[in-house]
């Protein structure tokens, strides 16, 4: 049975209600996963994902509507991050309420999918610093390996947006998470944030590291037998950056 849209006509943001059997995927997940979040499923967010998964979709719209995507993802992400109160005057001398980001924000992309994503980042965090992890998985054993990290000096004083499209296994976000606290990034302060992910890889994630966040814009059914998500959106990588 097919999904079902929330009536327009009210006040609130249309918004897109899947197929029982998605929904039971994607109900059993959250329950289970407190520090999971998934980002509002509007109606707006359904068509970009439509079209970003249909494998019809030629290269120059894939990258504009990925980065729409992104963008949506990477703006709810920032509302995971810690804030604290804030006081300032406005130009009418009134004193405003506010908050403010509870210490330095950095990006961190996994390199190279993740570097898809640090234009949004950019685009609403001016002068973001980002780092850079390299992980591959290695041919034989098939457990991933570090081969690079860039990341900012004082990244152990940053809360750390951690930045991959997707999230299959969760090896690669586990090792990840894993070079960010052994340059002293507590887990509190990370933030991942994924344009898709599989529910035996968020089970992974966040049984090895159970105080980080994760926010997603859609949880999928989960793995086929080569580890590609399902239904999925095939190699991020190589569709993004034109190299199927």
């Amino acid at each position: 049975m097919s999904g079902t849209i929330s009536p327009a006509d009210s006040a609130e943001t249309p918004t897109f209600c899947p197929s029982q059997e998605e929904q039971s995927v994607i109900s059993r997940v959250l329950a289970s996963h407190p520090r999971l979040m998934l980002v509002r499923q509007t109606t707006q967010l359904r068509a970009i994902m439509t079209i970003i998964r249909n494998r019809e979709t030629r290269k120059e719209e894939f990258i504009f509507y990925a980065d729409r995507a992104i963008r949506l993802l990477i703006e709810e992400a920032l509302n995971a991050l810690p804030f604290v109160p804030c006081t300032v005057t406005t130009p009418l001398g009134a004193t405003y309420e506010g908050l403010a980001f509870a210490s330095g924000l950095c990006g961190v992309s996994i390199v190279r999918a993740g570097e898809s994503m640090e234009s949004a980042l950019r685009a609403v965090c001016r002068g973001c610093a980002i780092g850079k992890i390299l992980i591959q998985r290695d041919e034989k054993t098939s457990e991933p390996v570090l081969y690079y990290a860039k990341l900012p000096a004082d990244v152990h004083r940053r809360s750390v947006l951690r930045m991959d499209p997707m999230c299959a296994t969760g090896g690669s976000v586990c090792r990840a998470v894993s070079v960010l606290k052994s340059c002293g990034v507590e887990e509190e302060k990370i933030v991942f944030a994924t344009l898709m992910a599989a529910p035996p890889g968020l089970h992974k994630v966040l049984q090895q590291h159970p105080n980080i966040r994760i926010v997603c814009a859609s949880i999928e059914a989960g793995l086929n037998d080569k580890n590609f998500l399902v239904p999925g959106i095939g190699d991020f990588g190589d569709r993004y950056f034109g190299t199927e």
